[in-house]
């Protein structure tokens, strides 16, 4: 197994290549299994078996698409790509290999390396889960303007193994080598297992004798700036923290720890606040306060005594710190040349106030309006993280996804270090207009300590071999203006050592950014100008072959009865976060033969909406605790309403933010005929007026009165019949009497909706119309067995996993599976409003 890396001028070009041979004498299957960083796109794949090439190939996704599902029919079909930890997305290939054959697998990837904190660095995974008899690591590096420092080091590299690691670097050149002999490997003198498993890191940087470098080759020019010894910009920093109820416990005290660390770090110069969001909004100070020995101090305690409860009123916390920033300017409270910026960290979705999430986005993009940078911190996978992503991108931020485990706070303290030096604010690089047709982003909010600014653009006149870029900014002191200028002939001087050179590599890095950057724009477009964008970064996706959220490669490998294929995507951050093993995608499921339709809600408690016309169905959890009511249906025409109340295990579990919980109770009345049916797993109350009968699951019973049919199957479910001819199946679910944790509850099941009215609303109620939904992209997600894909439906984009769910009216016992489309989060964006509007205060 090979790792060669050439990195040019920040631009790396990545080749694994792993070669294996089936020694024994019958067919074996051999894995090829890599993690890539995220940040990077795959250009190339390919298998060679017994001197025979099986390479993959880059399609617009659709057209993938129909290709993969072709190959499904079949049964064929393997996804390839999918998320795999904080910074990797994981490629996995298998392919059977006769007795005494040989197969070659080899996977290129590119990416662009940012720099931060002062260095740029290279993430290579390293896990080959055997001995490898040739094992070896290759990173060549060439910088014209020279290298300064190189560094590599390996969170596997015991004593053993630390002088297996060469590094040299002279001038422009750079070189990492890394080659573990087969005992090196090994966890101990006569183990099989290898020690090779973990992160790889190259970290380097650059000599910098002038705040940019500007390189010209082909047509294309790159412009690298990173000024160095300006002073640091006060910052005015607003912390907008949910204090919510799911913040609650280990997030809470993690995210104190985190400010406690912060606030170590805030500089005498820096004003802060601190507003907290639940239901209601609390701020520690009225405004922005300047950091002061004695304002710390008190900062510290106001932090201490933060705890979590409530709902989520994302907006209300959101305006409130913008409001503040914009009265500490408009009263000059904060100096004139300094940095204002915005950090909120939630958990979950707006739920109070205004929780509409593009009403939400319109309202913060209004506020800010260009003045001052967003930074949305989404911490575990309860978020909508694309709604942070869109609103930060809006307004000159970014979002960052706070993976709830043991280093969360080291976490949040390290995104703060990113943007705790400002240097630089409203940084543009210009360039003559008539010379440059395409252009990536050359204008910047805000410089930081340690980073680097890269601009990339393509000449009208592709024999162009001079530039001229004025460089503008506002710093600490003054104004930042200059002019800089570039010849071809310079960056070929420096470009003389052509072994490290690949390809055309400003040419690609240019079209790297352009694609990054317009798949960023497409996150907040919409109509007409996202058509736009798509086009064209699909357009240059499928040029310079990147696998990216738009294209899609198909692999065919050889198999025994023929070949089967498999379909490489580009995993988003939104989707498949949390993830398993993998395997061999599922067929995309629908109906063999149409059940009888309707909606019902049972377990824990899920949600099964049918969509007859689409031979499917959708479905989605409520995660609420016990005691709550929710409105399940409520026809204001027929007077029929149906509420359930949850009730939860037999014990609490302390560590769980939301308690398992399901249907305990159901009451289903009708105002007209003025009944109204109480069910417990115990017994059903009917009351008639005044008038009130009680049965117990013990009973067989057949039951008519006017307007009202009730049927008992003992220990199993009641059938009921009212009004207009609406009915209901109500599913008894019982368990062991000693079991520890789990008590009896119920199902709900709805048999003849059409009898209910238009107006019908509540969580099942609003899906008795019917409704329309359409699935795109297709792709693995985070348990192998169930594929995610994008949902369009009710106007809102979802991403939605293919599941099943348990029908039991048939069989309260072992139930049926339903495949369905799962949405996510409580249903959002399917439900109308959000699932806490459904809170009641009574069953009836």
């Amino acid at each position: 197994m090979k790792i060669d890396s050439k990195v040019t001028s920040r631009f790396a070009h990545n080749v694994i290549t792993s070669r294996a041979v089936n020694r024994g004498n019958v067919s074996k299957e051999v894995f090829f299994d890599v993690e890539l960083p995220k940040t990077a796109f795959i250009t190339n794949f390919s298998m060679t078996i017994d001197g025979v090439t099986y390479p993959g190939t880059i399609k617009e996704k659709e057209a993938a698409k129909k290709q993969y599902e072709k190959a499904v029919s079949r049964g064929q079909t393997a996804g390839l790509v999918r998320a795999s930890g904080r910074k990797t997305e994981k490629f996995t290939v298998s392919v059977n290999i006769k007795a005494a054959s040989k197969v070659t697998f080899e996977l290129t990837y590119e990416e662009l390396l940012k720099r931060q904190f002062g260095k740029y660095e290279m993430f290579i995974k390293v896990k080959p889960k055997q001995l490898v008899k040739d094992f070896e690591i290759e990173v060549d590096i060439f910088e014209p303007q020279g290298i300064t420092e190189l560094e590599a080091e390996g969170t596997f590299i015991t004593n053993e193994l630390q002088n297996t690691i060469k590094k040299t670097f002279s001038g422009k050149k750079g070189r990492i080598s890394f080659k573990p002999s087969l005992d090196q490997q090994r966890t101990c003198a006569n183990c099989s297992q290898s020690v090779l498993d973990g992160d790889f890191t190259v970290r380097y940087d650059v000599k910098r004798t002038t705040p940019d470098n500007l390189q010209i080759v082909n047509g294309y020019f790159v412009h690298f700036f990173a000024p160095t010894n300006l002073p640091m910009l006060s910052k005015n920093i607003i912390f907008v923290l949910d204090t919510s109820g799911s913040m609650s416990g280990r997030e809470i005290q993690q995210t104190k720890e985190a400010l406690l660390k912060i606030l170590a770090d805030i500089k005498e110069d820096d004003f802060f606040n601190f507003i907290l969001f639940d239901s209601e909004i609390s701020t520690w100070k009225e405004t922005l306060i300047k950091a002061t020995p004695e304002n710390l101090d008190e900062a510290r305690k106001f932090v201490r005594q933060i705890s979590a409860q409530g709902l989520t009123n994302l907006h209300g916390g959101l305006m409130r710190g913008i409001d503040i920033l914009n009265a500490a300017h408009e009263e000059n409270l904060v100096p004139k040349r300094s940095a204002s910026i915005i950090i909120m960290l939630t958990d979950g979705q707006p739920n109070v106030g205004v929780s509409n999430t593009h009403e939400i986005e319109k309202a913060v993009k209004a506020a800010i309006d260009g003045r001052y940078t967003l930074y949305n911190l989404g911490f575990g996978s309860g978020v909508d993280y694309s709604f942070l992503e869109r609103m930060a991108l809006d307004n000159k931020g970014l979002a960052r996804r706070i993976y709830p485990d043991s280093d969360a706070d080291l976490q949040l303290q390290g995104f703060y270090d990113e943007v705790s030096n400002p240097m630089l604010t409203d940084v543009e690089l210009n360039y003559p207009e008539n010379e440059i047709s395409d252009l990536t982003t050359n204008s910047f909010k805000h410089f930081y300590d340690g980073s680097e600014i890269v601009v990339a653009g393509r000449f009208v006149d592709s024999n162009q071999n001079h530039l001229s870029v004025d460089v503008r900014g506002e710093g600490a002191n003054d104004a930042l203006s200059y002019t800089t200028h570039q010849d071809a002939e310079q960056t070929a001087q420096a470009f003389q050592e052509q072994q490290y050179i690949f390809g055309e590599y400003i040419e690609r890095l240019w079209a790297y950014l352009t694609i990054e950057q317009l798949l960023e724009k497409r996150l907040t477009a919409t109509g007409e100008e996202k058509e736009d964008l798509t086009a064209r970064a699909l357009a240059l996706s499928l040029m310079y072959k990147f696998v990216t959220p738009l294209t899609s490669m198909v692999v065919t490998k050889p198999e025994e009865n023929g070949n089967e294929e498999g379909i490489a995507d580009k995993p988003t951050e939104g989707a498949g976060m949390f993830t398993g093993p993998l395997m061999a995608s599922p067929v995309y499921h629908t109906y063999a033969s149409p059940p009888t339709w309707y909606t019902s809600v049972d377990g824990d408690p899920h949600f099964i909406i049918s969509v007859p016309q689409k031979k499917d169905a959708i479905c989605f959890n409520i995660n609420e605790n016990p005691g709550m009511i929710l409105n399940l249906i409520n026809d204001p025409v027929t007077g029929i309403t149906v509420n359930g109340e949850l009730i939860g295990d037999k014990r609490a579990n302390s560590d769980a933010k939301i308690q398992n919980s399901y249907f305990g109770k159901l009451g289903i009345a009708n105002k007209q005929l003025d009944v109204k049916l109480t069910v417990t797993p115990e017994v059903i109350t009917i009351q008639n007026g005044e008038e009130k009968t009680g049965f117990t699951w013990l009973d067989s019973v057949t039951l008519q009165q006017e307007g009202l049919t009730l049927i008992i199957n003992r220990k199993k479910n009641l059938v009921l019949s009212m009004g207009s001819g609406a009915s209901f199946v109500v599913v008894l679910h019982q368990v062991w009497k000693k079991h520890p944790l789990h008590q009896d509850f119920l199902g709900l099941y709805t048999l003849k909706s059409d009898k209910l009215s238009e107006q019908t609303h509540g969580l099942l109620g609003q899906f008795f119309q019917p409704i329309d939904f359409t699935i795109l992209e297709i792709h693995p997600g985070s348990d192998p067995k169930k594929p995610d894909a994008t949902m369009v439906v009710k106007n809102n984009e979802l991403t939605v996993t293919r599941g099943w769910q348990k029908d039991y009216r048939r069989d309260p016992k072992h139930g049926v599976d339903i495949p369905c489309w799962f949405v996510h989060d409580n249903g959002a964006g399917l439900i109308d409003g959000v699932h806490t509007d459904y809170v009641v205060s009574s069953l009836f």
